[in-house]
């Protein structure tokens, strides 16, 4: 059978939601539509989201039209659940963009796109709720070619946009074409402009057949070169057809990349599913992939067989006893297993982009203190889940943080550890995360030989790198003086001795050179460089200063031109710097960099004071440095390796 992967992506109550069910009743997969607000939608199965009418985790629907299996990958349009759309790009080979009439291009519709754009992946464009009242069209297309600059074409016409009687027609037929209506010429034109032999002939006012142009619409959207628009009324099942009849045609089918006769794929999501335990969504690149195979992860070099195989038919899991190249399916078996983790053969570059990039952190504590191991498991569960959530657990405080995206993200965390875990928690507010780098050159260096038995000599050059450079580690030491097997632990132990710095943040952006040390035949032991290297790195950045660094989001703002002055405003308190605004009719449009510290309401202040005309979309820049006053420095967590006497005995298991 043939395959379509697809995913649908929007901004939050654009309708995708619906739209999906609505693709569902329409192939017979389902006999009765569900409903958002009543919370009875198949791609929204836990409890939360059905209470609360949004989407947080992704979801897989199955189902067939015109003899093509659809897999479906629903997914969240809220902001603060993106790293779930992330998560999914591996898993698509086109996607299905819906917008909404009257609101149009939003803050998430655009960081969607760049993702989109970025990986060259075909879309559909869907325009939702044509029945408000306040769609019009030519600004939805203005905005369309504005905000996103993509290559559209419409292929169909309206009849009462902006009411409850809309219509929706095809507009792309051969009879349309040949009487040359409106529409068939102007994406005839489009077509044109992107194929050099159709231009000339469109030139030469040469007979161009239908079928000549139709077969490379279908190439070009294939190639995500153009990228057909079609409208639509979700919730009442208009233009839900043309959209199947659209994702046949226009979309490409999957292909065996590898080109091996082995299994290779993608662990593209994880979840812990009741009576099966660990269970991995996975995409087939190429391959058969049989129960009771045995694999192994690239990740981590792990052998694991394939306990059973399930395929999502209807909203439920069917067991198979295989599946091939293309495919999507829940496998069991693969415990070791993380989100991304590759198996098989070398199958290329598969599609990822970063879009989520957590600036705020969280803590999280029980109410009943005799809840913590549980609420230990249940976090570190939800982390395999969700990697972005990169859970630290300070063991010796018994504190949980989180990072996060923001305020929503919180309050859906509470819910599933109570719903999910039957675990009442806490969260505090949370806090920006900072980083710091040294403010200059220097050295960092310790000696620890007593007491007996231990012998680890270290000194190291530390330098400020570049913004953005991260980490640098070298090594000058000859191993006659430090044996190989202890420099090896001297780089193992960086990145931890780098957790958090002299004023409590990760240490980053700066290069450590290991100039000088020494071993010892008899005391050395690797644990003595491991300890050795966190007292050398804190002795060094305590000597030479470190600088406060803040996250900054790029922004873009676009609304009436008469907001212009207040918006530049509340930019300026907001320690923005601003790019020159272009006006576009009546509108302008505002690009620059905002301290994500100063920011975090400020979407909602926005919409709020423009009646939802002005929209701000948002993305992670850069950590950039600041005074330490406009900043948080927070105390180390833990005992710091300062207290040089006690942070051995710690070391040494000799105090808790």
């Amino acid at each position: 059978m043939k395959i379509r992967n697809i995913g649908i992506l929007a901004h939050v109550d654009a309708g995708k939601t619906t739209l999906t069910e609505q693709l569902l009743y329409h192939c017979g997969a389902l006999s009765k539509l569900g409903n958002v607000d009543k919370g009875t939608t198949v791609s929204d199965a836990m409890s939360v989201e059905r209470e609360r009418g949004i989407s947080v985790q992704s979801s897989l629907v199955t189902f067939d039209w015109q003899g093509v299996r659809i897999n479906l990958i629903d997914t969240p349009g809220h902001a603060d659940f993106v790293s779930e759309v992330e998560r999914s790009l591996p898993a698509l080979d086109a996607a299905i963009l819906v917008i909404s009439a009257v609101e149009g291009v939003q803050s998430q519709t655009a960081i969607i796109w760049e993702a989109l754009k970025s990986l060259s992946i075909p879309v559909l464009i869907f325009v939702n709720k044509i029945d408000r009242s306040g769609f019009q069209p030519e600004f939805l297309l203005d905005d369309l070619s504005n905000e996103l600059q993509a290559n559209t074409v419409s292929l169909q016409t309206l009849a009462n946009e902006g009411s409850r009687s809309v219509e929706v027609k095809d507009a792309w037929q051969e009879s349309q074409f040949l009487s040359k209506s409106q529409t068939s010429m102007e994406v005839l034109e489009k077509i044109a402009s992107l194929d050099d032999d159709l231009m000339e002939k469109y030139i030469d006012d040469s007979e161009i057949a239908f079928s000549e142009v139709d077969e490379k619409l279908v190439a070009l959207s294939k190639k995500a070169l153009i990228f057909p628009l079609f409208f639509g009324l979700a919730r009442d099942g208009k233009g839900v057809d043309l959209l199947l009849d659209a994702i046949i045609k226009f979309l490409p089918e999957p292909t065996d990349i590898s080109q091996n006769e082995n299994p290779s794929g993608v662990v593209y999501k994880i979840e812990h599913i009741e009576k099966l335990g660990k269970v991995c969504w996975v995409r087939l690149f190429g391959g058969v992939l049989k129960k009771r195979d045995v694999i192994e992860l690239k990740s981590s070099e792990d052998i694991q067989k394939i306990t059973a195989i399930k395929i999502s038919i209807n909203g439920k899991l069917k067991d198979v006893d295989s599946i091939s190249s293309g495919e999507i399916a829940a496998v069991c078996g693969l415990n070791a297993a993380l989100v991304g983790d590759i198996f098989g053969s070398d199958f290329g570059k598969i599609n990822h982009f970063e879009m989520s990039y957590p600036l705020l952190t969280v803590q999280v504590k029980p109410v009943v203190e005799k809840d913590y191991s549980r609420l230990t498991e249940a976090l570190q569960q939800l982390n395999f889940e969700d990697p972005a959530l990169s859970l630290q657990w300070l063991r010796d405080e018994r504190e949980f943080h989180l990072k996060i995206n923001g305020w929503i993200q919180i309050e859906i965390l509470e819910k599933i550890l109570s719903d999910r875990y039957n675990l009442e928690t806490v969260f505090e507010s949370p806090t920006v995360i900072y980083k710091e780098t040294p403010s200059a050159t220097g050295f960092g260096s310790d000696e620890y030989t007593m007491p007996k038995p231990c012998w680890a000599v270290i000194k190291f050059l530390i330098e400020p790198g570049e913004l953005g450079s991260g980490v640098v580690y070298s090594s000058e030491m000859s191993v006659d003086r430090v044996a190989q097997k202890y420099q090896s632990e001297v780089e193992r132990s960086i990145s931890d001795a780098l957790k958090q710095g002299v004023k409590g943040w990760e240490v980053t952006d700066l290069k450590i050179t290991f100039v000088d040390g020494e071993d010892h035949v008899v005391h050395s032991r690797p644990g003595n460089f491991k300890l050795c290297t966190n007292l050398a790195i804190m002795n060094g950045l305590q000597n030479i200063g470190t600088t406060l660094l803040e996250p900054i989001q790029h922004f873009r703002i676009s609304a009436p031109e008469d907001m212009l002055g207040k918006i530049a405003a509340d930019l300026n308190v907001m320690r923005a710097t601003i790019d020159k605004p272009e006006i576009i009719n009546g509108r302008f449009v505002l690009e620059g960099e905002l301290p994500v510290a100063t920011s975090l309401d400020y979407s909602v202040k926005l919409t709020s004071r423009s009646g939802g005309k002005a929209r701000i979309s948002t993305r992670f820049k850069k950590y950039a440095p600041i005074a330490d006053s406009f900043g948080v420095v927070r105390q180390y967590k833990g005992i710091s390796p300062l207290d040089r006497p006690k942070y051995i005995l710690k070391m040494r298991n000799a105090i808790q």
